[in-house]
């Protein structure tokens, strides 16, 4: 059969078994159309233009009699009918009020249902006795129920409105969480590329103000002590001001600085007047709030970051998360360019061991086999002496006698054996006669003087013996050492004594109690000799000399002792303190010296397995302290 033939129908009801019933039924002697839900049920009803439509009164969003109504003004001369299981009294009147004409109870008669269906496609309408009565309560009712749709839509748009405003403040805190990590990365990929620690933390500040729009940022960096937290690094003129009066905050103390520290976390003041541990600097008038996050490597604390608004309330929770992602780079920056830093000054302190080991290396074969030639001439020198002056005590005891008998005399043999080797030596002694008897009175004067000679022999046997001590001072240190438990009270207390110092000049500051060490107390000895002996040297002069000799357990290396030799005196400038221990260099002019001492005492405490290291203010005095382990077991 043409189905495009037979009449059609719409049928709307939610409950798809029923659809599917009414489908089966119909179907063979209609066109059957189905819709699930009200407003699909009417637009399709307006798109095809049924013959019937059969509505099911009980539908979500809209009643079957509101559809009804609907579709009334929009489909005058379609019959529409009700078809539902509510039978309760007046159901089928506001059904038939509503524009329906006719009215199905559920559930379907099987053996009817198709019957009734073509009654109402061939003309049949239900009476509705007391319309205007029904009419007027279904005319309630869809006030009633329209008011409902209106508070429901003004509910809805309410809901729309602060979902809206919801949206935009979401969007706004997005929006500025995206500007500030933008700006994190900006800042971040700028200071990274930064390996000078001073540059890297005058460009932190300036980079972090420019892309933030802040009042002023701050770099503080801890100190040795771990008790205070330094200002480096200032916006401005503010930051200048401060770094040149030494600005400082206690860690942990009444500052927001020293808080973020000790407590290794960011710390917000959205109004700095209310906050109990903010900072009232002098500086910074205008700041309204504030922000300080810790500097953190891994569980390591480097100092805190402040950046500072003239707006109260300048800050939120998004800016903590942003701004400390910020601050873990630029601690991380800060780490690497500290570790290049010490990575240059330890490859330049390697270096200059490493030189020094080699000048030491080269220095000690050569003067060892100098000082092997050198070994004879003091005790050459002395010989000459006696040779020269038994000589002449010959010489005068024979020109008291007379000519005809002096080669009788018992001393003639000497003067004759000596005249013997000169000829041995091919020296002509009366060519050299005959030429200083050319000489004239004053040229004469100038000869054989038995000083000068005296002299120049004080000055070879002098000159040999340094060659002999700087010998010492080089191949000492290299000798078999004798290892034993030394007391350095003791040891420090005789070397002192020995030194034969005016009294008065040693302070003698040593723990009695300090634990003993392990080394070579003949080495060490000399060690601390050389450090106040140099002391001593460096006061020459000086209206009130004073040498401070201390000893005590080290709190910079574990178990170890340190011990310091201090003077007040000139001081060596700061271009001088590596070179002096280098061999042969020496600060003391025409004062004598070697060269050599500094030299032989890194060497000697390096072999102890210590450090040996100096201080000095030019003015105020030096100080050589000498760190050694504590002997174990």
């Amino acid at each position: 059969m043409d189905q495009s033939t037979l009449p059609k129908i719409l049928y709307m009801d939610d409950t798809p078994d029923a659809r599917e019933l009414v489908v089966r039924i119909l179907s063979f002697d209609y066109e059957v159309l189905v819709a699930a839900d009200p407003l699909k049920g009417i637009e399709l009803a307006v798109k095809t233009r049924p013959d019937l439509i059969l509505l099911d009164i009980n539908m979500p969003h809209m009643s079957g009699r509101e559809v009804a109504t609907r579709l009334k003004s929009l489909l005058p001369r379609t019959p529409l009918v009700a078809f539902s299981a509510d039978a309760t009294p007046g159901a089928r009147e506001r059904a038939l009020a509503a524009g329906c004409v006719g009215y199905i109870t559920k559930p379907l008669d099987i053996d009817t249902f198709s019957d009734q269906i073509s009654a109402f496609l061939n003309g049949k309408r239900e009476a509705l006795s007391n319309a205007a009565e029904v009419g007027k309560a279904y005319q309630a009712e869809l006030v009633a129920r329209l008011e409902e749709k209106v508070r429901e839509l003004s509910k809805v748009a309410q809901d729309n409105a602060l979902l809206n405003e919801q949206n935009k403040r979401l969007v706004s805190v997005l929006q500025r969480r995206q500007r500030l990590l933008e700006a994190a990365a900006r800042v971040g990929q700028s200071i990274t590329s930064i390996l000078d620690l001073d540059e890297l933390l005058r460009a932190t500040v300036n980079i972090i103000c420019e892309e933030y729009s802040f009042y002023y940022a701050a770099i503080f960096l801890l100190d040795p002590s771990g008790e205070w937290a330094v200002l480096r690094a200032g916006r401005g003129e503010a930051g200048r001001a401060m770094i040149e009066a030494g600005h400082k905050l206690a860690v942990g103390g009444n500052s927001m600085i020293g808080t973020a520290i000790g407590e290794r976390r960011a710390r917000i003041a959205l109004d700095v007047g209310e906050e109990k541990v903010h900072f009232k600097n002098p500086h910074l008038p205008r700041t309204r709030s504030e922000m300080a996050m810790p500097l953190l490597v891994k569980d390591t604390v480097l100092g805190a970051l402040s950046v500072q608004s003239e707006q109260i309330n300048a800050f939120s929770d998004d800016d903590i998360t942003a701004l400390q992602a910020l601050a873990d780079q630029v601690a991380i920056a800060f780490n690497n360019a500290q570790l290049l830093r010490d990575l240059g000054a330890a490859n330049r302190e390697l270096l200059r061991t490493k030189t020094f080991e080699a000048i030491a290396t080269a220095t000690g074969e050569a003067i060892h086999w100098v000082g092997n030639k050198a070994a004879p001439i003091p005790s050459a020198a002395r010989r000459v002496r006696e040779d020269l002056t038994q000589l002449l005590a010959v010489s005068r005891v024979l020109l008291e006698e007379p000519p005809d008998t002096r080669q009788q005399h018992p001393l003639w043999p000497v003067l004759e054996n000596s005249f013997g080797t000169a000829a041995d030596q091919e020296i002509d002694l009366e060519a050299i006669a005959a030429e200083l008897a050319t000489y004239d009175t004053r040229q004469l004067q100038f000869l054989g003087g038995l000083e000068s000679i005296l002299e120049d022999l004080q000055i070879i046997e002098e000159s040999a013996t340094t060659i002999l001590n700087i010998k010492e001072d080089l191949i000492g240190p290299a000798r078999l050492q004798h290892i034993t438990l030394i007391s350095l009270p003791r040891l420090l207390r005789q070397t002192v004594q020995g030194m034969g110092l005016p009294a008065g000049v040693v302070q003698f500051q040593v723990d009695p109690e300090l634990p003993s060490i392990r080394g070579d107390e003949r080495q060490l000895g000399q060690v601390f000799n050389n450090l106040v002996k140099n002391a001593w040297e460096a006061l020459q002069g000086h209206p009130q000399p004073r040498i401070a000799v201390r000893g005590q357990i080290s709190n910079d290396e574990p178990n170890s002792v340190l011990i310091q030799v201090e003077d007040n005196g000139p001081g060596i400038p700061p271009e001088l303190l590596d070179k002096i221990w280098v061999s042969f260099y020496t600060t003391k002019g025409g004062r004598g010296g070697t060269g050599l001492g500094l030299s032989a005492c890194m060497e000697i405490v390096n072999q102890s397995e210590g450090i040996v290291s100096v201080e000095s203010q030019v003015g105020k005095g030096t100080t050589f302290s000498v760190t050694l382990p504590i002997a174990s077991g």
